[in-house]
């Protein structure tokens, strides 16, 4: 079942781009995750065609949200997005 819109960090948890719900709130609170280029609280909705760029330490990706779902199985998650970019930062 497709939603109009979700939370941050349940789009990640469901989309499997981080693995637990509490780590994608714990990523957006210390100001790691913006949307179309405006940083992101977990509680931010998502919407389809929405830009994420989340920084996994020295690591920052950036994908384009394609579906929302409520659940999802492990092998159609990665339908949920399309990685735009993937690039390493040395701090």
């Amino acid at each position: 079942m497709e939603t109009a819109s979700m939370r941050l960090d349940k789009f990640l948890k469901v989309s499997r781009l981080i693995k637990r719900r509490t780590l994608a709130k714990e990523v957006a609170d210390q100001g790691r995750i913006q949307i179309n280029g405006v940083q992101a609280k977990a509680s931010s909705n998502v919407k389809v065609g929405d830009e994420l760029t989340i920084r996994f330490g020295q690591k920052v990706v950036t994908a384009k949200v394609e579906s929302l779902k409520e659940s999802t199985r492990k092998e159609d998650a990665a339908q949920m997005y399309t990685i735009i970019s993937e690039t390493r930062v040395n701090e």
